[in-house]
C-alpha cells in the first residue's frame, strides 16, 4: 500500500507539474494570438506534428487557409503538455483506484479528477471548433485551474496534511477561509472572461479607465455569455462599452479580493501561533502584494509578455495558499478546547 502511495505521489507531482506549465502555455498562446493556430484539433492541419507550407496548402480541407508556423508551434506545445498532463495524471488516478486500502485513499477526488480532464479535452476541442467563443475559452481556462487544484488536494491528501489541535479561534476561521477561495476564484473567472473577450486594452491608464474614474460602460453586452456559435471570436466581437465593462469589473473585484484577503492575513497572523499557519499568513500576504503590483504593471506596461506570465502563476499559487489553508482547517474535525473537554 505504501509502495502504490508512494507511486502514485511521484506520478501526482510529475502531473502537477505539467499542470502548472500548461496553465501558463494557455495564457502564452493566447498572448500570442495562437489559439486558432491549429484550425482542427488534436491535429494541426491533418497532422500530428506542425507540417510544413508545402505539405499543408494542396490538402483539404486547408487549401484556402494560410499556415503560420509561429502561431501554430505553440498551440501544438500547450496540446504536447496537456497530453502529457493527463497520462501522468491517469496513471496515478489508477493506482489509487487499485489500492487495496481503498478506505483510505481520496477515491471522490481521484474519480472527480478524471472526469474534470476528460471535461477539459473536450473544452480544448471547442476552443478550436467553436472559434474562441469566449464562454469555451473561460471554462477552458477554469477547468486548467480547476484540474491544478485538484492535483494539489491529492498531494495534500496523499501526504496527510493534518493539523494536530486546531484552536476555538482557529476554528472561527473556516467560513472567512471559504469566503477568501472563492473570491480569488471568481476574481480567476473575470481574468479568465477579460481575456477571452480581448478586454485587457480597453483601459490603458490606471488608476482611472480612458481618463476618467467611471468611464461608459455596457455591463448587459459585457456579461451576455452566450453567443452565435458560427461566429470566429479571434481578436474579439464586442463594443469598446461592453469590454471598458468587463475591465473595470476585474479591476472592482481586484480592489474587493485584495482587501478581503488582506484581512485575512492579518487576522490569520493575529489569532495563530502556529508556525504553518504564520508561514502560510506570510506567503499569501507576500503574493498578495506582488499580485497586486504585476496586475498594475500588466496595463501599464499592455500586458508585457513576462509581466503577463508572471501575473498569471501568481493567480495560481495564491489559489493554492488559499487551499492549503482551507485544507488544514477543515481537515481537523474537533478544536484544541473540546479536546481537553473529553
Amino acid at each position: 500500500m505504501l509502495l502504490r502511495n508512494k507511486s502514485a505521489l511521484h506520478f501526482l507531482y510529475i502531473a502537477f507539474l505539467f499542470a502548472f506549465i500548461v496553465i501558463q502555455l494557455g495564457v502564452y498562446t493566447r498572448l500570442k494570438d495562437a489559439g486558432l493556430g491549429c484550425p482542427d484539433w488534436p491535429t494541426c492541419y491533418g497532422r500530428f506534428i506542425v507540417p510544413t507550407h508545402t505539405l499543408q496548402l494542396h490538402h483539404a480541407p486547408f487549401i484556402n487557409q494560410i499556415l503560420s508556423a509561429e502561431k501554430a508551434w505553440p498551440e501544438m506545445i500547450h496540446r504536447y503538455a496537456a497530453a502529457s498532463l493527463v497520462l501522468f495524471s491517469f496513471a496515478a488516478i489508477i493506482l489509487i483506484v487499485s489500492n487495496d486500502k481503498r478506505s483510505e485513499q481520496p477515491l471522490k477526488i481521484a474519480i472527480s479528477l478524471f472526469f474534470l480532464l476528460l471535461l477539459q479535452g473536450l473544452l480544448g476541442k471547442w476552443t478550436v471548433t467553436l472559434k474562441l467563443h469566449p464562454l469555451v475559452v473561460m471554462s477552458h481556462l477554469l477547468g486548467g485551474f480547476a484540474s491544478f487544484s485538484v492535483l494539489w488536494l491529492l498531494i495534500l491528501q496523499l501526504n496527510k496534511l493534518h493539523i494536530n489541535q486546531i484552536s476555538r479561534s482557529e476554528q472561527k476561521l473556516k467560513p472567512w477561509a471559504a469566503l477568501g477561495l472563492l473570491l480569488i476564484i471568481l476574481q480567476i473567472s473575470l481574468g479568465g472572461w477579460t481575456s477571452a473577450n480581448y478586454a485587457a486594452f480597453v483601459c490603458p491608464d490606471f488608476p482611472t479607465c480612458q481618463g476618467v474614474w467611471w468611464p461608459r460602460m455596457n455591463f448587459s453586452e459585457g456579461f451576455h455569455l452566450w453567443m452565435n456559435t458560427a461566429i470566429n471570436f479571434e481578436g474579439g466581437i464586442l463594443s469598446s462599452t461592453a469590454r471598458t465593462a468587463i475591465q473595470m469589473a476585474h479591476r472592482l473585484m481586484a480592489i474587493l479580493t485584495g482587501l478581503y484577503l488582506s484581512w485575512i492575513v492579518y487576522t490569520l497572523w493575529r489569532t495563530s501561533k502556529k508556525k504553518f499557519f504564520r508561514a502560510l499568513a506570510i506567503l499569501l500576504g507576500l503574493l498578495l502584494a506582488l499580485q497586486i503590483g504585476l496586475g498594475i504593471l500588466n496595463i501599464v506596461w499592455l500586458l508585457a509578455l513576462p509581466i503577463a506570465l508572471s501575473h498569471n502563476a501568481v493567480a495560481a499559487l495564491l489559489l493554492l495558499v488559499l487551499i492549503t489553508l482551507n485544507v488544514s482547517l477543515y481537515s481537523n474535525q474537533h478544536s484544541f478546547d473540546e479536546l481537553k473537554q473529553r
